[in-house]
């Protein structure tokens, strides 16, 4: 792609769906801090696409944030950011641990596990549903909808699922209010209305799911696959956080997002990029970019899996230390986990935006029962 087009590439979202892929990191971050001729709102664009297109409620506009402009972007902004920042990190820290627990026990003795079925996938739901004040059975039809979203394969039942069950949250916070970001959000002096609530947990959702699951079992792989990182773990000479923010750079758990659509024609690299169709960054190419990449990315945060911009990822504190934890909780209850199957035979699920794992099965020596050992 590099040699062919640059920085700049023509490509299909979906059959008869033409978009362009950024794959150059300088052009991505001028993108990205220039709102006012890369713009997020997709109204026009999605004019023109039929509603069964797969990639449609995806990319559509919503009243949240990431789909805003201007005084709309503001209002959606702010809130989310007042009620992610009153998250008290160091008793989300408990609830890591709170939950990880018992996840791990229920595989622990076994000596096998699918760490995604049985640990990522599940804490990261939990831990968000925790944040976000939900029912573990709202909770479990949310998480079945952000699924089917991602994947495309039926992405208007996804997003229908999903809407569904965070409208009986909202509804549920309004007359018993927690401690918690919904209640937070519903709170707001931005005085949202329940569609406006509800499509701001679309986001967080989305963001706090698949991708903190992803990237927890991204960072396992990489642990368990590389020396530089299995053995100086244990060691002491690099951290979870190295392994994370490696995984940021070269295995980024959302490979393909931050979908940008001009209002009128735009020359960008000496290109001429449409009016009103879709700008998509490839987060996973501009990280590898050569032109910046040094090959050794420890202590390095200069990726592009936050985003950037007046639209950059919120969250990425909590991120980070639930990914960081979930990492943590498993290792120091079973340090000489193993890969059951050669790492080339790992299944990647498909889907044009994140770059996930099917299944992560690992072997290791039952542990003792689960009573006598404490996590830290």
């Amino acid at each position: 792609m590099r040699q062919r087009y640059g920085s700049l590439v023509p490509v299909e979202l979906s059959p008869g769906v033409p978009a362009t892929l950024v794959i150059g990191y300088r052009t991505a971050v001028r993108v990205l801090h220039d709102p006012a001729h890369f713009p997020v709102d997709p109204r026009s664009w999605e004019k023109g696409i039929p509603d069964e297109c797969p990639v449609k409620p995806m990319l559509a506009w919503r009243p949240n944030a990431i789909r805003s402009a201007g005084e709309e972007h503001r209002r959606y902004r702010e809130a989310n950011v007042a009620a992610l920042s009153a998250v008290d990190l160091h008793g989300l820290h408990a609830v890591v641990e709170r939950i990880a627990v018992p996840l791990i026990a229920r595989f622990c003795g076994v000596g096998a596990a699918d760490l995604i079925a049985d640990y990522a996938r599940p804490l990261a739901f939990q831990v968000v549903n925790a944040m976000l004040g939900c029912s573990p059975e709202i909770g479990q039809r949310v998480a079945t909808g952000v699924v089917t979203l991602f994947e495309g394969s039926d992405a208007a039942a996804g997003n229908a699922m999903l809407v569904a069950a965070l409208h009986e949250l909202v509804t549920g916070k309004r007359t018993d209010p927690g401690d918690d970001v919904t209640t937070r959000l519903v709170r707001h002096p931005a005085g949202f209305d329940d569609q406006e609530v509800i499509e701001q947990l679309v986001t967080l959702y989305a963001a706090g799911v698949e991708p903190v699951h992803n990237l927890i079992a991204n960072t396992l792989l990489l642990i368990l696959t590389n020396e530089r990182f299995a053995g100086n773990l244990l060691g002491g000479s690099l951290s979870t956080r190295d392994a994370l923010d490696e995984v940021l750079f070269l295995d980024p758990p959302i490979a393909n997002f931050c979908m940008t659509y001009p209002r009128q024609p735009v020359l960008l690299d000496d290109i001429w990029l449409p009016a009103h169709q879709p700008v998509i960054i490839s987060i996973a190419a501009c990280n590898t970019d050569p032109t910046i990449s040094g090959g050794d990315h420890t202590g390095n945060r200069s990726h592009l899996a936050w985003g950037a911009g007046p639209h950059a990822c919120p969250a990425r504190q909590p991120a980070y230390l639930i990914a960081q934890d979930g990492v943590d909780q498993l290792l120091d209850a079973l340090p000489e986990i193993e890969l059951s199957v050669s790492p080339d035979e790992l299944p990647w699920r498909p889907g044009p935006f994140h770059r996930a794992l099917g299944t992560l099965p690992v072997v290791f020596d039952p542990a003792r029962p689960f009573a006598d050992w404490h996590p830290v």
